[in-house]
């Protein structure tokens, strides 16, 4: 009996570490990315204020980088994919920054994010050749690798919502490029609960990953985000 005991307990101690490092690893990149998201629109009925928007200004960004999210079949954005792009389009109108890297999914010829995503924008009065697209942003960590490697990005301003800032963020500390987020939540979006939960595990092999720092799935020749956009597009 007390075999089992002991049995028993050794499993109860290591569920409990094993928590513990999963929650508190996800808990460390939060705290240490906290403070670059400067703005979040979570609960705003109005744009940026005209402070927010001169903050950004002096940062002196090379780009917006816009990650990919799901893409309707007609090949619209889906509705978080909307709004990182309305917000990345006005800050990119109001000056923050002179470029957009749209990085998504593009890995198969019937889906793909990125040209749905320049396609939003180039209706929205972006010029082509401030588009640039990362086709093989087929995750967090390869598009923030290929945002530095390929696209020679060293100042970003991320676009995304308030849950996944803070892995993005992490990643680019990583890279060596300066960041600073602003969190695209303009609604409450269905799921989220389910989404906040995996962005812990999401957080945790993200974590490891950037220890070791694999190459991405694909990298290439450079696209320097200083020139034109065009060289990036299909």
């Amino acid at each position: 009996m007390r075999l089992w005991k002991k049995i028993v307990l050794g499993a109860v101690l290591l569920a409990v570490l094993f928590a513990g490092a999963v929650f508190g690893i996800s808990a460390h990149m939060v705290s240490s990315t906290g403070e670059q998201i400067l703005c979040r629109m979570q609960d705003r009925e109005q744009a940026l204020s005209q402070e927010e928007l001169d903050s950004l200004r002096e940062k002196g960004a090379d780009c917006i980088l816009v990650l990919g999210a799901k893409v309707k079949k007609d090949g619209s954005p889906s509705y978080m994919l909307k709004d990182r792009l309305d917000l990345a389009i006005s800050l990119y109108k109001a000056g923050a920054a002179p470029k957009l890297l749209l990085s998504g999914d593009h890995g198969q010829v019937r889906y793909d994010e990125v040209n749905a995503m320049k396609q939003y924008a180039m209706e929205r009065g972006v010029p082509k050749e401030d588009l640039f697209l990362d086709h093989a942003g087929f995750s967090t960590y390869d598009s923030v690798y290929r945002a530095k490697e390929i696209f020679q990005a060293e100042r970003i301003i991320v676009v995304t919502q308030s849950y996944h800032q803070y892995r993005a963020l992490y990643g680019c500390g990583k890279m060596g490029i300066k960041a600073w987020g602003v969190a695209s939540d303009q609604a409450i979006y269905r799921g989220q609960n389910m989404r906040d939960l995996r962005e812990i595990a999401a957080r945790d092999k993200d974590f490891f990953k950037w220890m070791a720092k694999p190459d991405p799935t694909y990298l290439g020749e450079a696209i320097p985000i200083s020139g034109s956009g065009i060289a990036s597009q299909d």
